[in-house]
């Protein structure tokens, strides 16, 4: 037996048997970080990131990769040095005062009512969805692996006494909740196994995918996961679509498989309709693509963007392997997600002015800038679009007109409905809605509407939870400094009285509040406190979430080897192709809708504004240049060769053969410049030939023929040619092939016949 640290009071230890914390290695990806790692430096590795986004720096191999602990701005503030939450003893006191409970700081500012909203002049829905979109490709905190306490074995969703990891949201007495439920479940985030940051060694949480926009939502931040979403079958490099059901031509993803043993989270709810053959959620690089449906249309649409550039990349450069494909269309989908996001989302949320000064024009990569999610981003500042979401999920037909097949929905029964889009219309209804519903407008007084804060996950059935209290809740897990200790960290003014707080916040009302409930401003939960500042000048978060912000993008793009604008990332070409890529065009790319707005963005308030897809204010993605030369300058022509791929990287010539082929001689070759020729003849690839392996391929009564890249199995007295088709196990890999197999049938057919 082993003793893991506790993470609840001073000298309480936590008894945990070997296998288990195996099992918490593997789980957490722990397993992976206590191994050394050696990054590869061949051509392939300087041009593709790897899935992980491990040694995207060379000097600090895991710096953004997937499961480290989140970076520390400031020191984190718990309630001892054990690491016990802020706010874990009600009676402990912080500046005098005791924190407020979270539900009750939601109840009392957070609570609007669905029907007192005002909307967004200037900005779209889409912008809404797109800002979640991002924070997925982002952050992922893993939460405690068990459901119940460690030291009573008591289940945490039943009951509402704190004993880690249970750490239950109390439900004050002036709640309309208190006569129902005393508490809403809460788990801990899961602590990192890799010591924290500072000397004092802190608990510190874990980030579970890469930190990179790299678009690890639509391919995983894991090799195992990434192989699993591929069509492995696919000679273009495809991710794999659905089996069961599509959108006309156009695919879903795949399910996921079927629970056994309880109902299917993302199956039709008790008081819909009946429907056959009940879908399941679907699967996707991110766990969290049925979280809404806003989600799984994102989703659908970079998976279907996927499948279209590999298309139209094998049609340029048919010698590329499957990998290849994948890979480049791997790269240029993490492009138009860095494009989107620093040149067309985060404006519009910082200002320009602030997105000027703080995020000023790229210089290139600084392998001295760690890249890595900061805690304080995680778990507070890129949460502030919770405030703008609408509660109403508008769903549209052609021409964007209401459609009785697909209504409008309230907001918390579009949370695991995926079984929506197969049943109901598809993505298109959901993105017309996207398109055409103006974002919710963050004013004081109209802050989160009910369905984030009565009823989400009410459709699941049990009790909702409270959207509100768990992002103050999770801060306060995590240990986040109180907000003045952030303004003071931007270098911005420190509120110590309520007037200072009511200049600041512009709102004396709102100050006042914020002093009841927590006594002194310095007490106010960081989340909290940022979202309530007024927004600076033609952006839509106040000088805080500007700096917090603004800090993490920039060490994003600053500390990425891959990042877009990067030279030898890209030809100069290809950069000037993929920067006028627009989310309008993907839209038009990749579902059946044929008319969208100039900026999706931006709300447009009427449909008549539309604009059709083949307008040149919507321009498609040219690929051309994309396409290998036929010549080397100096060695002339570069070889290909038969039953093969071929993928030129800088100087080098990398060579593989198809499946069923070996290849002969070397597999890679180069030019030498002096002498103006290859450094060697290229290889060849020789047919394997699959009968005279030492495990038999064939059942004993059968007999095998070996065929160029594959083999059939036969019957053993004079199959004929039925048969031998039928039993084929065939994998054809090109026109050669294909030839090479006729001409075996025909000698076969003659000898029988």
């Amino acid at each position: 037996m082993v003793y893991m640290r506790t993470m609840t009071k001073p000298g309480r230890h936590e008894l945990v048997s070997q296998p288990d914390v195996e099992n918490l290695l593997q789980a957490t990806g722990c397993l992976a970080q206590l191994h050394t790692l050696s990054c590869p430096t061949d051509c392939l590795a300087e041009r593709y990131r790897s899935i992980t986004a491990q040694c995207n720096n060379r000097q600090h191999p895991r710096w953004g990769s997937a499961n480290i602990p989140y970076s520390r701005w400031l020191p984190p503030e718990y309630e001892d040095t054990w690491g016990t939450p802020r706010g874990w003893d009600p009676d402990h006191i912080y500046h005098n005062f005791n924190l407020p409970p979270v539900r009750l700081v939601s109840q009392e500012i957070l609570f609007t009512r669905n029907d007192n909203i005002s909307l967004d002049s200037t900005l779209s829905h889409l912008l809404v969805e797109w800002g979640q979109w991002i924070d997925h490709d982002l952050v992922l905190t893993p939460q405690s692996l068990s459901t119940t306490a460690f030291r009573t074995g008591v289940d945490c969703t039943r009951n509402c006494s704190r004993d880690s990891p249970c750490f239950p949201i109390e439900i004050p007495p002036s709640d309309p909740r208190y006569g129902i439920q005393r508490c809403m479940p809460f788990f801990r985030s899961a602590p990192s196994c890799m010591d924290g940051v500072g000397p004092n060694l802190y608990r510190e949480q874990l980030n579970s995918i890469t930190s990179f926009v790299d678009a690890s939502m639509v391919y995983g931040s894991s090799d195992n996961q990434a192989l699993e979403l591929r069509d492995r079958s696919s000679p273009l490099g495809s991710m794999a679509g659905n089996s069961q059901y599509s959108d006309g031509d156009l695919p879903y993803m795949p399910f996921l498989p079927r629970p056994q043993t309880h109902l299917d989270p993302c199956g039709p709810r008790e008081g819909t309709p009946p429907r056959d053959n009940a879908t399941s959620c679907f699967q996707a690089g991110d766990s969290r693509a049925n979280e809404h449906l806003g989600m799984v249309v994102l989703h659908t649409l970079f998976l279907r963007e996927h499948n279209r550039l590999v298309k139209e990349l094998h049609d340029l450069n048919p010698h590329w392997s499957p990998d290849t494909l994948y890979q480049e269309a791997r790269k240029i989908i993490g492009a138009i997600h860095q494009i989107l996001t620093w040149e067309h989302y985060l404006p519009r949320i910082l200002g320009q002015k602030a997105m000027s000064t703080q995020i000023p024009p790229y210089k290139g990569y600084d392998p001295e800038v760690d890249p890595s999610i900061a805690n304080i981003f995680a778990t507070a500042a890129f949460r502030f679009a919770h405030v703008t979401v609408q509660p109403i999920v508008t769903r549209l037909g052609p021409g964007y007109a209401a459609n009785s097949h697909y209504p409008s929905l309230p907001l918390h029964q579009s949370l695991f409905a995926s079984w929506r889009v197969v049943q109901e219309g598809g993505i298109d209804p959901v993105l017309r809605g996207l398109l055409l519903t103006p974002a919710k407008l963050q004013i004081p007084g109209q802050m989160m509407v009910e369905e984030l804060t009565e009823r989400l996950f009410q459709a699941e059935g049990g009790m909702p939870l409270d959207l509100g209290a768990l992002n103050l809740q999770r801060g306060r897990d995590h240990g986040l400094p109180g907000y003045t200790s952030w303004r003071r960290f931007c270098g911005l003014s420190v509120p110590n009285t309520t007037s200072k707080l009511a200049d600041i916040l512009g709102n004396p009302t709102l100050a006042h509040k914020f002093l009841q409930l927590y006594g002194t401003p310095h007490n106010i939960d960081v989340w909290m406190g940022a979202i309530s500042e007024p927004a600076l000048p033609g952006g839509r978060v106040g000088p805080l979430l500007s700096c917090l912000l603004a800090r993490q993008f920039r060490a994003l793009r600053d500390g990425d080897r891959f990042w877009w604008e990067r030279k030898g990332v890209f030809t100069d070409t290809q950069r000037t192709h993929l920067h006028p890529i627009s989310l309008s065009r993907i839209i038009c790319d990749n579902s059946h809708i044929n008319h969208v707005p100039v900026d999706p963005f931006s709300r447009t308030e009427n449909p008549d504004a539309m604009l059709a897809c083949s307008s040149p204010l919507i321009p498609k993605l040219n690929l051309s240049p994309w396409k290998e030369p036929h010549l080397d300058p100096n060695c002339g022509p570069i070889p290909k060769i038969l039953s093969g791929y071929s993928l030129l990287c800088n100087s080098v010539i990398i060579f593989e053969c198809q499946p069923g082929f070996e290849l002969q001689g070397t597999s890679t070759i180069s030019c030498n410049v002096q002498i103006q020729q290859w450094s060697s003849p290229p290889p060849m690839c020789q047919d394997t030939n699959e009968c005279e392996q030492q495990i038999p391929v064939c059942p004993q009564n059968m007999e095998c023929l070996n065929l160029p890249g594959s083999f059939s199995c036969t019957e053993s007295s004079s199959p004929s040619v039925v048969s031998v088709v039928t039993a084929a196990i065939v994998v054809i890999s090109g026109v050669a092939g294909m030839v090479a197999i006729l001409s075996c049938f025909r000698r076969r057919f003659a000898k029988t016949s």
